[in-house]
């Protein structure tokens, strides 16, 4: 009888990778194994408090009960039709989420970079149908610092050269205004503007909120001008700020809003088009698609996230824990902390740089048992789960203190 294998170590694991694996990534030195509401746990046994939540795809945190009962239920029934057909779960998936965003009409995909790609194509669609502008003329303005996705069409109007390096010849259409700036939007938009995508905070960027009233200004701004305001809401969405939505603080309604990574609920992914039927009505059978998007479990998981956010309980705790997040940063400025941005439970702390890189603030609370992620230079994310406890979130911003008084 042959003996079990070993299972493998973390160190032997993250070498196992190495010869398999394309290196798009830089992984801290952790192998999660498994885990639970705000914590994961490494091949070992080590615990961790997780304050990244996957880039905000695990608002709810990690396996909540709901979540799983409903991708359980539906694994049991239907998983796959392609849209070649009709399934039972799409058109709940679709009325509520179209009500829960205050539109009117979902055009389902799976992934973040799919939602942005399908509102691109639907913007510049809606411009040449119903605005008028010139066969393949159409112009899209964004913002300088977005992250969008990883697509070569997104990339083209990156302005991380990390993002674009290497990857030309470029997709035109796009026009880069600074962020935060409604006198540059204003000279960039002309009869060709098909739309302004923006994201209302700026994750990758390091958490960057604009100034109140920017987003009342962008609504204003594309209305007076005849284009459509596309909100990208994929991390800062469900919950996240404290709000449903991000744009919520400003009681803004964009014609198209792209959500993705919560809908899955950490899950499956998830992601869609949310828009105007006057918008998304301009789509038409053989246009657009997707294999796996609209797919039956895709639906329930996403109904059952919806739900969840229906109660409202995760906005009021992501409002009242994100005041214990900006309280406890704050009393961390000027002890190692140079600066940060809050809003709900989303933070970017700016750590003077001579304390360590981002990098290496990450790989010291990770050895502190907390997992976070940087982004340039010495700036931190900190977005935990929506489920996170007061007490959780005081231990790691005491994990911060630790290593930055280290």
């Amino acid at each position: 009888m042959t003996a079990p294998a070993r299972a493998r170590t973390s160190a032997e694991l993250i070498e196992a990778e190495g010869p398999v694996l394309a290196h798009n990534y830089h992984p801290l030195p952790v192998v999660v194994a498994r885990a639970e509401g705000a914590w994961v746990e490494d091949v070992e046994g080590r615990r961790y408090l997780d304050m990244l939540a996957g880039y905000s795809a695990l608002n709810f945190g990690h396996r909540h009960p709901a979540l799983i009962e409903a991708a359980h239920r539906q694994l049991d029934r239907l998983t796959l039709t392609s849209r070649a057909f009709h399934n039972d779960r799409l058109a709940e998936f679709a009325e509520r989420l179209a009500e829960l965003t205050g539109l009117d009409m979902v055009l389902p995909m799976n992934t973040g970079a799919e939602a942005v790609e399908s509102g691109i194509k639907v913007a510049r669609k809606w411009a040449y149908d119903v605005k008028g502008v010139p066969a393949d003329r159409a112009t899209i303005v964004v913002a300088a610092d977005n992250f969008h996705g990883r697509t070569t069409t997104i990339v083209s109007f990156s302005t991380d050269e990390t993002a674009r390096a290497g990857f030309g010849p470029f997709t035109p259409g796009f026009r880069i205004v600074p962020y935060n700036d409604l006198a540059a939007l204003e000279a960039a938009v002309d009869e060709t503007t098909a739309a302004v995508l923006i994201e209302p905070i700026q994750g990758e960027a390091g958490v960057l909120i604009p100034d109140d009233g920017y987003l009342t200004g962008v609504r204003e701004l594309t209305r007076r001008k005849g284009c459509l305001f596309v909100a990208d809401e994929i991390q800062s969405g469900l919950g996240r700020t404290g709000r449903t939505l991000a744009v919520d603080h400003e009681d803004v309604v964009p014609d198209v809003l792209l959500l993705g990574k919560a809908l899955g609920g950490g899950i499956v992914p998830v992601s869609a088009v949310v828009a105007r039927r006057a918008v998304l009505g301009v789509l038409h059978p053989g246009e657009h698609g997707s294999t796996f998007g609209g797919n039956p479990l895709a639906a329930a998981v996403g109904t059952a996230v919806v739900e969840l956010l229906e109660s409202g309980e995760f906005q009021r705790r992501a409002a009242e824990l994100g005041v214990v997040l900006r309280d406890g940063l704050t009393e961390l400025v000027g002890n190692g902390v140079v600066g940060f941005r809050s809003r709900g439970l989303w933070a970017g702390v700016d750590v003077d740089p001579a304390i360590g890189t981002g990098r290496e603030i990450g790989e010291r609370l990770m050895r502190e048992g907390v997992l976070v992620k940087d982004t340039h230079g010495s700036t931190i994310r900190l977005a935990p789960p929506l489920t996170v406890t007061a007490e959780e979130l005081r231990s790691a911003l005491g994990a911060l203190e630790k290593v930055l008084a280290a």
